[in-house]
């Protein structure tokens, strides 16, 4: 049969056709045109490539990031930081019913302690380390386009969270270090220009403390210097009361050598047998004041304080003030201050903040001032523009 003669001849063609297809991909594979097995070898070889050059980008990534951080170790930490600056001019005019000055009005004018003129203040504040704060202020006073002249030299070093330390090689006062009060008016202390100095701060739950030494250089004949000793501790009564103590002690210290060192420059001694080139002389002075302040609301404030003179405790001044000044609105204050003796010594003070927009400030103020046998009223004009 016909069938069993042509099966033969089909497994003998299929035979010839499978070895063809394996002679043919045999040859393919050699020249590598395969269609299954090409693509594979071309992701294998792309995928070598790629390895190789990114092991080479992370070799040189390393090399780059160990330049940069043996750079940074070099580097001040004054570089990364950025510098605020803030400015503001101030003009102060004063209208006086007297009917003329003499030397007994003319002392109790100065002791009002109105500075009339225009002045400007700029202040630049750069933060290094995260938290230590580095101001230089600047003043002109007299006429707005005057000259500059550095007022003030602070840096504020923040240890930890109860312990700050700061240092004031010019300029300093004691509100530099202790806590400046809120209130309207406060004790003399805190207002005096006593040289440079260093001060410590610590905080610790409901109280403060703070510690200071300055050296004041004296314009004399003889080189001196005046050794000034601030303390304060304020302790938190309750919420937004609190009552503080303050002390401020005062040692010249002459010397018998005719030499200037700086304001800043002290001799101490510490390597000399005797010690007469410099001698504490029998003039100390100093004065203690004690401030109680209480926040009402977050914009309304009363309080006052009494500052006692360390030599005469019969001499003191003392104080007391409220006040209605929020940020951004209209506000009001009084303030009362006067002497030993209340009513032949004593000053009133009413006074308005009008704001005009974000930068302009107007403060008129009326005041009464009585000192023994001299007495007037006197309007007052403060205007600020800060930027």
């Amino acid at each position: 049969m016909v069938s069993d003669k042509i099966e033969p001849v089909v497994k003998k063609l299929k035979s010839v056709a499978k070895s063809t297809q394996n002679f043919t991909n045999g040859i393919l594979d050699n020249f590598g045109l395969s269609k299954r097995r090409h693509p594979i070898e071309i992701l294998k070889r792309l995928q070598r490539e790629a390895f190789s050059d990114i092991m080479k980008l992370r070799d040189r990534q390393d090399k780059v990031e160990r330049l940069l951080s043996f750079k940074s170790s070099k580097l001040s930490p004054f570089n990364e930081a950025s510098t605020r600056v803030r400015g503001e001019i101030e003009a102060l005019g004063m209208l006086l019913m007297v009917d003329g000055i003499h030397e007994g009005n003319q002392e109790a004018i100065s002791r009002m302690g109105v500075n009339t003129g225009v002045s400007s203040r700029f202040s630049f504040e750069t933060t290094v380390r995260e938290k230590d704060l580095v101001t230089a202020e600047f003043v002109a006073k007299g006429q707005v386009d005057g000259p500059l002249s550095l007022a003030k030299v602070v840096y504020s070093a923040n240890v930890n969270d109860w312990c700050d330390l700061i240092a004031v090689p010019l300029g300093a006062k004691c509100s530099d270090v202790g806590l400046t009060s809120r209130l309207c008016t406060g004790p003399p202390l805190l207002k005096q220009h006593i040289g440079s100095g260093v001060g410590l701060t610590v905080k610790k739950s409901n109280c403060i403390a703070s510690l200071a030494q300055f050296v004041t250089q004296l314009e004399s004949a003889v080189p001196s210097h005046l050794l000034s000793t601030f303390a304060q501790v304020t302790y938190q009564l309750s919420w937004g009361t609190k009552v503080s103590l303050l002390g401020l002690n005062k040692t010249p210290k002459f010397s018998s050598q005719n030499a200037d060192l700086g304001p800043v420059a002290l001799p101490i001694g510490l390597f000399r047998r005797h010690r007469e080139p410099m001698e504490a002389s029998d003039g100390t002075v100093g004065s203690t004041a004690i401030v109680l302040e209480s926040d009402l609301d977050s914009s309304t404030k009363v309080g006052g304080w009494v500052e006692m003179n360390n030599l005469d405790s019969r001499y003191l001044q003392w104080g007391v003030s409220v006040s209605d000044l929020p940020e951004d609105d209209f506000g009001w204050g009084l303030k009362i201050g006067g002497g030993s003796n209340v009513w032949d010594h004593y000053q009133v003070e009413a006074f308005l903040k009008v704001k005009f927009g974000e930068k302009f400030v107007l403060h008129p103020s009326l005041t009464y001032v009585k000192d023994g046998c001299t007495q007037f009223p006197a309007l007052v004009m403060k205007s600020s523009w800060s930027f």
